[in-house]
């Protein structure tokens, strides 16, 4: 029977509490499109793409009207680029065919311009990363990865050495558009294969042809049942995270079978991160200090967000027999209202944020930083973070900006859902001989697991 009571409840939290279901992604397998002529290629990358996902936004639309229930992005993501291109080179060539199905299809986002690269490069993955900044420029709508390191192979510093500068290349190139080209740059570690989310989402290898996968949210959700338990002990706080978290998931999974059902491909997985917005009262940071924080970057910070990137997983995994993705909760800057808030207040460091992400679902997203910011430093970040995920077997990712003319204390205005950035400081300290050695930090000791 239904209960009344859940569905005003659901009502209401989508009204008024900013839950909604952030991405329908499609994930779509070229493998079968490889040609060692790019141009035939890309013909049957187009082709193949359009008819996948000729209805992927209309279904979208369908299921808010139906359900109430508002999907915020439809997006696509495709085979590592590197793996189909090897074979005839030009990657650009495909990036803008990538933006040239954007536009067909109408999705918000295709990512996947993508390499693995965690363990050394193989064919095309070179060519591929050093024309990231060129195909970002050239397209709006087309978002890449690459995955540097993983608890199994270690970390490919040469690959890490390549990616500070090819970042500094891409803010440098679309300087004149708030430097968005790093924006949609995500270096990870221990990628996973099934990401809904942009900028990192890729189709893995091991994934079916087609398949959907949902991503959900819910931050002013979950503030909104903490506050109605304003003498609660830690316990009991982690037991009402849970049960929201359930109920989250319960409805992403609805989107996602039925998305699936309509588009006759099948369901994938439901990654239930909490992923915040700008919009009043859609905070992870605002979360974090219902809890009982002064402010996000307070000591405590880290023990909070800890306690709720598990609880929101124990309650997704029981309303969802595949959950996947990330899952857990973001902590980027720009798109977080609560946190520009705790950067501008002198209370959220990037060291801080580098502590956080060891127990977040996530790494460094959407930092901007100073214009002048050498490779050498964002290498080095992109390293720490690496080794964070590494040694604690779980997903790191950097998504640094460097904002080109900028300095300490300015904003970078993005607009839309990735709000403005307050420029951060970083070190001033040099990291270049260590970046400039090279070679791979060898896997740590709980990689062998077999």
């Amino acid at each position: 029977m239904l209960n009344t009571g859940d569905i005003l409840e659901t009502i209401k939290m989508i009204q008024e509490e900013n839950l909604d279901i952030r991405t329908t992604t499609m994930g779509i397998s070229l493998l079968d499109c490889i040609d060692s002529d790019a141009d035939r290629a890309c013909d049957k990358i187009y082709e193949k793409m359009m008819r996948k996902a000729e209805n992927l936004v209309k279904t979208g639309e369908d299921i808010e009207k139906e359900y109430g229930i508002p999907i915020i992005n439809k997006r696509i993501s495709v085979t590592p680029i590197s793996i189909v291109s090897a074979a005839s080179g030009e990657p650009v060539k495909y990036a803008r065919t990538l933006q040239r199905v954007a536009e067909g299809t109408g999705v918000n986002y295709v990512g996947g311009y993508s390499a693995l690269v965690h363990k050394g490069f193989s064919a095309g993955d070179k060519e591929l990363i050093e024309s990231i900044p060129e195909a970002l420029a050239e397209t709006t709508n087309v978002c890449s990865s690459v995955n540097v390191g993983s608890t199994k192979a270690g970390i490919n510093m040469d690959a890490v050495a390549m990616m500070g500068k090819i970042i500094r290349e891409a803010s440098e190139k679309t300087k004149d558009d708030h430097c968005f080209g790093a924006a949609k740059i995500v270096v990870f570690c221990n990628a996973p294969e099934d990401n809904p989310f942009m900028a990192g989402a890729f189709h893995g290898v091991g994934e079916y042809d087609c398949e959907i996968n949902v991503g959900v949210s819910g931050p002013g959700v979950v503030r909104a049942a903490l506050e109605k338990h304003p003498d609660a002990n830690i316990s009991e706080i982690a037991d009402v995270i849970k049960k929201t978290a359930f109920k989250i998931t319960r409805m992403g999974q609805l989107v996602g079978t039925e998305a699936s059902r309509r588009l006759g491909v099948p369901f994938g997985i439901v990654d239930l991160s909490l992923a915040p917005t700008p919009a009043v009262g859609d905070s992870v940071a605002h979360i974090l200090e219902e809890i009982g924080l002064e402010s996000c970057g307070a000591h405590g910070t880290t023990a909070c967000l800890a306690m709720l990137n598990d609880a929101v997983k124990k309650g997704g995994v029981m309303a969802s027999s595949h959950v996947g993705g990330l899952s857990g909760a973001f902590i980027p800057v720009s798109e977080d209202a609560g946190m520009i808030d705790a950067v501008n207040r002198g209370s959220l460091s990037l060291e801080k944020l580098e502590a956080m992400t060891a127990v977040c679902s996530v790494g460094l997203d959407m930092i901007v930083v100073p214009g002048d910011t050498s490779a050498d430093t964002i290498s080095a970040i992109i390293a720490d973070e690496a080794a964070i995920g590494m040694v604690n077997s779980k997903t790191t990712a950097v998504r640094v900006i460097p904002a080109i003319g900028m300095k300490e204390g300015d904003t970078l205005e993005f607009g839309g859902l990735f709000g403005s950035g307050p420029v951060m400081p970083v070190s001033r300290f040099s990291s270049s001989k260590f970046i400039s050695r090279g070679g791979r930090i060898p896997a740590p000791l709980q990689s062998l697991k077999n």
